[in-house]
């Protein structure tokens, strides 16, 4: 064996392995959601005491848990899942079941509850299963749960079948998934004249599904207990001017007090990520840092404005001021430096700002040296 034998090899081993972990773990939380959302579907139907929790169900059921990811918009997510998805009972119980890598295979009393497919207006008759859906096996063994997510929030049966053939076909990522719901392609290839050559066209564009997509999500590392810094992957050099700005802003006094890095935020079903938050105990409000390592664009604007509005909306407290955002950029020794002051009382709050947050000079000073 020569040394690009063994590097072959070596690359193969990492490359298919790293494939058969990110598959089984999609497959344990697949599992993990359709059981949890078969259970809360159970209740509601059958459970005895289930007129004491009534519409509060979901949101007592998340306080009484109290476990990270498993909230009540979840719990929507899961029972939807079971309702749109209810013929892959017998292969997530054939996995539980199977022990598939688990220490201790579930009891009998663990699926006593799952006796029947329920009613509901979301279940297609067994014809309608038959004729538009693919084999559950397929459905479980092919398609991530962000994907199945995804596509069960589409009411139209033959627009799932649609994205769900289509999907597995192009081994799509969850994003080009959402881009081409996003960009109507169903019902692009319902006036096409040539779907076939639509279809091709459209599998050539792809961004194609890698095993690193599966384990690298909010919900996966929710589900495995991991660090959700390990959601972020960063270019070094701005990942050192991160390290340096968070000692920076800190050492410079005035009052910072370091609260996040890559706060993680949810808007509706998208997960963002602002750079720094402190909190400013003398002027009494949040500041968010986002920093770019190329020119300013307009839409690093907006983002930051978001994170402005969501933080006035969700975080802020009746006695604190409204947030502050910097924004950062640099390109070729160049750096624009952005204060955003919207909601602001011009007349005090405005002057004390000036006065206490580091100046363009000093920051522009730091950004030239850390790039050095």
């Amino acid at each position: 064996m020569n040394f690009e034998s063994l590097v072959n090899h070596i690359s193969a081993i990492q490359n298919t392995l790293q494939a058969q972990a990110a598959h089984s773990v999609n497959l344990a939380l697949t599992s993990r959601n359709w059981l949890m959302g078969c259970y809360i579907v159970e209740f509601e139907q059958n459970g005895e005491d289930r007129a004491a929790y009534g519409e509060q169900l979901l949101k007592k059921l998340e306080k009484r848990l109290n476990t990270k990811g498993l909230n009540e918009r979840r719990f929507r997510e899961f029972r939807r899942l079971y309702l749109v998805y209810p013929q892959l009972k017998e292969e997530v119980l054939g996995y539980v079941m199977s022990g598939s890598g688990i220490r201790h295979t579930p009891s009998a009393e663990f699926i006593a509850p799952i006796r029947h497919t329920p009613s509901a207006e979301l279940q297609l008759t067994d014809k309608q299963r038959n004729d538009l859906t693919l084999p559950s096996e397929k459905l479980f063994n092919r398609l991530p749960y962000s994907h199945l997510k995804s596509i069960s929030q589409i009411d139209n049966p033959t627009k799932r079948a649609f994205y769900e053939l289509e999907a597995i076909r192009g081994c799509w990522s969850f994003r080009e998934l959402e881009r081409q719901i996003d960009s109507l392609y169903y019902e692009r290839s319902g006036l096409s004249k040539n779907k076939e050559a639509l279809s091709a066209l459209v599998q050539q564009q792809v961004v194609q599904l890698k095993p690193a997509d599966v384990i690298n999500t909010p919900v996966t590392l929710e589900f495995l207990g991991l660090n959700e810094r390990a959601l972020v992957t960063e270019d070094n050099l701005e990942q050192s001017i991160l390290d340096n700005l968070q000692n920076f802003l800190i050492e410079m006094g005035h009052g910072f007090c370091f609260e996040a890095r890559q706060k993680r935020i949810l808007i509706d079903e998208d997960y963002f990520f602002a750079d720094l938050v402190f909190y400013h105990r003398i002027l009494k409000c949040h500041i968010i840092v986002e920093l770019k390592i190329d020119k300013f664009k307009h839409e690093y604007a907006s983002q930051l404005n978001m994170y402005l509005n969501y933080y006035k909306a969700e975080i802020m407290q009746p006695d604190d001021n409204p947030p502050i955002g910097i924004l950062l950029c640099t390109e070729k020794g160049d750096t624009l430096v952005k204060y955003a002051t919207a909601g602001l009382d011009p007349n005090i709050f405005v002057q004390k700002y000036m006065i206490v947050l580091p100046s363009e000079e000093e920051i522009k000073a730091f950004i030239s040296e850390t790039r050095l």
